[in-house]
C-alpha cells in the first residue's frame, strides 16, 4: 500500500471539517482525533461524537482540492464506528437462522 503524504490545505481544514459535521448533528460533535490523507489533496478528519447512543463511533469528514486550488471543500460526512463501538450483529439469512422444530 502506497503511504500519501497529507495535502497541507486538506489537513489545516478542520473548520470546515467541523462545520460539515455540526450541520449533520448540532451540538454532537465533539473533539478533533486526527485525520488521514486517503489520496492525493483528499483527507478525512475525525471527531468524537457526543451522542451518548453512539458510544465509540466517530463522525468522519472528507474533504478534497481540487487540483491549483487554494482551499478544499467537503466531500462527505458520515459516522462510522470506532473500534470499541457497540455493533449490531452479523446478518444471517433467514435459512440460515431456521432450525429443526422452528416451525
Amino acid at each position: 500500500m502506497d503511504v500519501v503524504e497529507p495535502d497541507a490545505v486538506g489537513a489545516a481544514a478542520v473548520d470546515l471539517a467541523r462545520a460539515a459535521a455540526e450541520e449533520e448533528a448540532p451540538d454532537l460533535v465533539g473533539e478533533h482525533l486526527g485525520f488521514d490523507a486517503d489520496e492525493p489533496r483528499v483527507v478525512t478528519h475525525y471527531f468524537a461524537t457526543l451522542d451518548p447512543a453512539y458510544a465509540g463511533w466517530r463522525w468522519a469528514v472528507t474533504v478534497a482540492r481540487a487540483s491549483r486550488s487554494k482551499s478544499a471543500t467537503v466531500d462527505d460526512v458520515v459516522l462510522l464506528p470506532g473500534a470499541e463501538a457497540v455493533l449490531a450483529p452479523e446478518w444471517l439469512p433467514w435459512s440460515e437462522r431456521l432450525r429443526p422444530g422452528d416451525l
